[in-house]
């Protein structure tokens, strides 16, 4: 590879992109920094070169757009995995203000985005069937490799990937995000670059601006706040300032955890305004239109905030199709009620001892979930409060001093962000500020807020090369690994304290690991941002909120040792320690090292996947991946399983098999009351005989039923990945006894409990082997008809309504051939429970963009209202789950809807908490948990309301 030969910033922002750069010369230091005008569309067929890349696509129906209209000053390369046409940037923006339903916004949002599988295809979120769908992984690539190529076609003796490229993410984003940025990058053709926190670079290049006289601006501050509230996000920093020898030192002592608050939301406020207005306030826009509507309040926003507004201005709603033009509706919104809305709703003058409001959800709008509370003062107030002792600190090295009882409050800000653009907003903050201190705060001058990323991105490049001031700090968070304690509190090991620099490889010496070689590993981490001087290898208390918990590490350690050299049940261990560091790039590393040889190591991969992510808490708060103490007679329980399924092909007694649960009770408790590690505890042992679980009738059905039963929900505890797999090889030998119905129906039962730990593929696989059965057909087939009874019927229809990973197109046969078969009251209780599993508004474990629309269940709805729900309580069930309310109006049904099935359930007597699941976001309780998945879930795990 060619020597870089500039120094390259991308700023992959919410709302726009934007690249800056330098010549790498013999005086970096005075290098100048510009901004590289990207070429796109802003019009068919009209190409122009901008400084800022707006962060959205639009995805074209077939023949809407002329190909010779879209045509870009290079051939353009898709990224693996991209629709075969798209357009990025202005146009794709403008297009989105007039088409619903086509145009991906806020990829970088959905990046961080925990509660989805970010790596599907789920873009746009609020789009109708036809339309071609990307994951915001390559929605994010797509804008860098836009970027790549258009640099590419002005440079092509210094190819982009051939540079030293930093890009930007927020400091608040987790391993995940950081993980699947890179991901991004790599997709776009850039496989080397370096990631910086954005308020880093936003102190980098006031830095740059002010280097002749930083130290005098900075001279009574000792403490700095970079407040950044861009597009989709607030992202917070401080960064200490002190003296080192005479000369200036900054170090960032705190960031922020992630905010999904920004300009978003302030758009989308003022969208709900203009929507009431629009239709007084008798009906909701669809998603799609109200995504469209959200695009014309932007700008309105941006206009009525701006320095010199006018006093209103309209926002206009396009009709759609034919009537594009003479369907369109206007209203006005005034710049006085557009300040009121920013200053009162989202900036409001709060005192610091106000905090945000903890509601059990939060808003949740496009699938994405806003902060509960939009009051970014309060947000502001809470992050200082949670770095009060390092703010102290600040203060006590300087020679200000702050009274004990007051809080310490940062003796200056740097603003930065699109919602910074507004005089009036930059200057309420400064007054929020000012009024916490009593005193006024100093504004560090940030002249272009839309900018200074990527312009700070090149600087912290020339501090890497010695030609500026580099700012210190290090790792922003400690990472713990949580250790499995028998009794006491969760504790967790420091593996990389606070504050730690990036590229230390820091080992853990004095404490050892044993692992067994060839099987997965898996390692919970948790980090925090407080300053809770953790030091490397100290145990620590993991007992606040403070603490976060990691999607996992997973590492399979590879044997060199042959296994026919060891003896039966014998295992190859490794004792091993770890090392961790801060990577270069800005990600964490974790390996194992063998205590015996140094030079043995193996990578734990870190795991992104949204099951894992998505992992549910137990009671406490606390992550249920966490051990928790076994019952006292664990082992005897173990030894009854094995007695039963033991190794030896006589089985003296059937009458232990016949009370193997009762015996397990007795020794365990009611199994409704079983933990979930009590339960993994066991589920191994069974796994561990499943080949002697064919030794009879009733071996196989007494083993599916606590197999299942101790392997529910599929997902949620360390390996169940692992023992996943095992399970799946079950499937494909069958059964043994297919004789009998009742083992057919624990057959299907056993895999329905589990079906969560499942992929698409092997969904796909058992769909395809029941679905002849759901058929309607299947009754006009004799020999089908003869199966159908003698297999259990309706625990194949119970069993396909729970494979929530089916596609969208699998789901909708699914439930057409259920309606199809409710002319015979045969098996209608299953019927209706199917029904409303597949139409559910609110998935157990699926992924949002595989449910049936609002449009789908507003189809269905009327052949159960003609239903007597009090006759038949199943059917109104049905009709709860197929409209509970989430409050994403991608996935709710319209309000008139929703009150006639209202008025229904009260007319039917149903219970309060099925009106309220229908009314109101509702957590499930226990009860109703077990009612609409079929099962409890076990004791420990609850489902998370996003």
């Amino acid at each position: 590879m060619a020597s870089p030969h500039y120094l390259v910033g991308i700023d992959l922002g919410t709302t726009h992109t934007v690249v800056a750069y330098t010549e790498i010369s013999d005086d970096l230091e005075n290098s100048p920094t510009q901004i590289f005008d990207i070429d796109q569309l802003i019009a068919p067929g009209e190409v122009a070169r901008k400084p800022l890349l707006p962060s959205f696509r639009y995805h074209p129906a077939q023949s809407e757009i002329n190909e010779s209209e879209l045509v870009l000053p290079w051939q353009p390369k898709l990224v693996d995995g991209d629709i075969p046409l798209v357009i990025i940037g202005e146009y794709a923006r403008e297009l989105g203000a007039k088409v619903e339903g086509r145009q991906v916004v806020s990829a970088k949002s959905w990046l961080s985005h925990p509660n989805v599988d970010r790596t599907e295809a789920i873009l746009p979120w609020s789009s109708s069937q036809g339309v071609n769908k990307v994951s915001p992984v390559i929605a994010s690539a797509s804008y860098l490799n836009h970027v790549r190529q258009s640099w590419n076609y002005h440079n092509p003796d210094h190819l982009l990937e051939q540079q030293e490229v930093v890009i930007t993410v927020p400091a608040s984003f987790d391993e995940a995000a950081r993980a699947l940025t890179l991901e991004a990058a790599k997709l776009a053709g850039l496989p080397k670059v370096l990631l910086l926190e954005e308020p880093q670079a936003v102190c980098y290049d006031w830095y740059a601006q002010n280097k002749h006289n930083a130290e005098a601006l900075l001279k009574d501050i000792p403490l700095l706040m970079v407040c950044d509230v861009g597009g989709g996000t607030t992202d917070l920093s401080l960064i200490k300032v002190s003296s080192n020898n005479g000369e200036l030192k900054l170090d960032r002592i705190g960031v922020g955890d992630h905010l999904m608050l920004g300009g978003d939301n302030l758009d989308l406020a003022l969208a709900h305004q203009a929507e009431v207005r629009l239709h007084g306030g008798s009906k909701k826009l669809s998603a799609a239109g109200l995504s469209k509507l959200i695009q014309q309040t932007r700008k309105v926003k941006e206009q009525l905030l701006s320095g010199n507004a006018p006093d209103s201005a309209k926002v206009t709603l396009l009709g759609s199709g034919s009537r594009l033009i003479g369907g369109a509706k206007s209203v006005e919104l005034t710049k006085e009620e557009v300040h009121q809305i920013a200053l009162e709703g989202f900036f409001p003058l709060t005192e610091f001892s106000d905090q945000p409001s903890q509601r059990q959800a939060a808003v949740v709008e496009f699938g994405l979930p806003y902060a509960a509370d939009p009051a970014i003062s309060k947000h502001l107030a809470q992050f200082i409060d949670l770095h009060d002792q390092v703010c102290r600190d600040a203060f006590a090295e300087s020679e200000l001093t702050i009274n004990e009882q007051s809080a310490p409050i940062p003796t200056a800000v740097l603003l930065n962000g699109g919602v910074f653009n507004s005089p009036l907003l930059s200057q309420r903050a400064l007054d929020i500020f000012g009024k916490w201190k009593g005193d006024n705060v100093t504004q560090l001058i940030n002249p272009h807020p839309d900018l200074s990323v990527a312009y700070g991105a090149v600087a912290y490049a020339k501090a890497r090369h010695g030609a500026q001031l580099k700012i210190g700090g290090g790792s922003a968070r400690s990472y713990f690994l949580k250790l499995d304690e028998k009794k006491g509190p969760q504790q967790g090991l420091c593996l990389l304290p606070k504050g730690t620099d990036e590229g230390n490889d820091i080992i853990v010496e004095d404490r050892y690991f044993a692992l067994t070689l060839g099987e997965p590993v898996r390692f919970n981490l948790v980090s925090s941002t407080d300053d809770n001087h953790a030091e490397l290898g100290h145990i620590v208390e993991l007992d606040d909120e403070s603490f976060v918990s990691l999607p996992p590490f997973i590492a399979t350690l590879d044997s060199e040792t042959d296994r026919t050299e060891l003896a039966a049940n014998q295992k190859d261990r490794e004792v091993v320690t770890l090392a961790c560091q801060l990577t270069e790039v800005g990600t964490l590393q974790v390996e194992c090292v063998s205590v015996t040889d140094k030079s043995k190591r193996w990578k734990v991969e870190f795991a992104v996947r949204k099951d894992l992510a998505k992992l549910n808490r137990n009671k406490d708060g606390d992550s249920t991946l966490a051990e928790s103490i076994l019952p006292a007679r664990i082992d005897e329980a173990i030894q009854a399983i094995k007695l039963v399924y033991g190794g030896s092909a006589k089985v003296s007694d059937n009458k232990q098999l016949k009370t193997l649960q009762k015996d397990l009770e007795k020794l365990l408790g009611k199994r409704d009351s079983w933990d979930t590690p009590c339960l993994r505890e066991l589920a191994t042992a069974l796994l561990d005989s499943k080949k002697r679980r064919r030794r009879s009738d009733l071996h196989e059905r007494t083993w599916l039923k606590l197999a299942g039963f101790t392997l529910r929900p599929g997902f949620g505890y360390p390996s169940d990945e692992w023992r996943m797999e095992q399970v799946w090889h079950l499937y494909q030998q069958g059964i043994q006894f297919e004789a009998n119905t009742q083992t057919w129906s624990d057959w299907w039962t056993f895999w329905r409990r589990v079906a969560g730990g499942l992929t698409q593929e092997q969904q796909l696989v058992i769909f395809k082997d029941i679905a002849k059965y759901i058929n309607p057909s299947a009754t006009r087939n004799t020999k089908l008809n003869k199966e159908m009874q003698e297999r259990s019927y309706q625990d194949m229809v119970r069993l396909a309504a729970s494979l929530e990973h089916l596609p969208f197109e699998n789901k909708l046969q699914l439930i057409e051939w259920l309606f199809g078969r409710l002319q015979k009251t045969q098996h209608a209780q299953a019927h209706w429970w199917a029904i409303g599993r597949i139409g559910t508004r609110s998935p157990f474990y699926g992924s949002a963009h595989n449910l049936l629309t609002a449009q789908h269940i507003a189809y269905c709805l009327p052949e159960l209202m003609e239903l007597n729900w009090r006759k038949d309580p199943n059917i109104g069930f049905a009709a709860v789950m197929m409209c509970r309310m989430t409050g994403d109006r991608t996935l709710d049904i319209d309000e008139a809807n929703r009150e006639a099935v209202i008025a229904k359930l009260k007319a039917s007597k149903a219970p309060e908490s099925w009106i309220q699941m229908v009314s109101e976001v509702k957590i499930l309780t226990e009860e109703e948990t077990k009612r609409v998945f079929g099962d409890a879930l076990p004791s420990g795990l609850q489902l998370i309301k996003h």
